[in-house]
């Protein structure tokens, strides 16, 4: 009787060792349904909750052009405390996603990350002046960070869905470096949006940048995989991002 148990468990031991070594997502092991992601604009708002109030602090824009060889998908943030507008822009592979450019303005700082054998570009933070030249080296392959909020729509979502994505992001007051994003948990769910029953998997993420503390939630509709809604937990805040028709 011994043995049989003994076999048992080696080969228990056996599959949660190679269930560990499972390889994060990234350009190289990279299972998104290219044809899902499309050239479109689409406009969210932005709310921050508190209680029972529900308080719009700005507006967030995604333009997406796909080319035959690059996607380009340019943000602009638009916030009503602020006099100027956010810009980011990201460029990627249309092949496998693999990141090429990344840049982001805003009232903070300006930044530029060129991706090649190596990450070269620049960080000016606005409030001390300070200009970084950069010039990273990665020996992994990742996505933009900019660029995984995308891909997770773009996955073989189902019940129960859960991954590691391999992702690059330089910020010299959080992570610098290649770094993961997690999705925790997918669920098959209904929601009511705009009035209407919607069916959407809920997808639960989470990722290095703030150190798994923050948690994002996206609801993606079934059918046309757009992104309906975000929220957002970190510290005790809670915000929400609604798309609009």
């Amino acid at each position: 009787m011994k043995k049989p148990l003994f076999i048992l468990l080696a080969i228990f031991g056996t599959f949660v060792q190679l269930h560990s070594q499972e390889k994060p997502l990234s350009p190289l092991n990279n299972p998104a349904d290219k044809s899902l992601l499309k050239s479109e604009t689409s406009e969210m708002n932005w709310f921050m909750l508190k209680d029972t109030l529900k308080v719009q602090i700005g507006k967030v824009q995604t333009q997406i052009q796909k080319k035959k060889e690059k996607i380009y998908i340019i943000t602009t943030v638009d916030m009503k405390q602020s006099t100027t507008k956010w810009v980011d822009s990201t460029i990627v592979e249309t092949q496998n996603f693999k990141p090429v450019y990344h840049s982001s303005f805003n009232q903070q700082r300006d930044m530029v990350l060129k991706f090649g054998k190596k990450i070269t570009g620049y960080y000016l933070d606005k409030k001390t002046g300070t200009k970084t030249n950069i010039s990273e080296e990665v020996h992994k392959p990742f996505f933009d960070s900019n660029f995984y909020p995308q891909l997770i729509r773009l996955l073989p979502l189902k019940e129960g869905y859960s991954n590691t994505i391999s992702i690059f992001d330089y910020n010299p007051a959080a992570k610098i470096g290649a770094i993961n994003a997690t999705i925790k948990n997918t669920q098959e769910t209904t929601i009511t949006f705009k009035g209407q029953k919607k069916q959407v998997w809920k997808v639960e993420t989470t990722d290095d940048i703030s150190n798994n503390t923050a948690i994002s939630t996206y609801y993606i509709d079934k059918s046309t995989r757009e992104i309906l809604k975000q929220e957002i937990d970190f510290g005790g805040r809670k915000m929400l991002m609604e798309l609009v028709d």
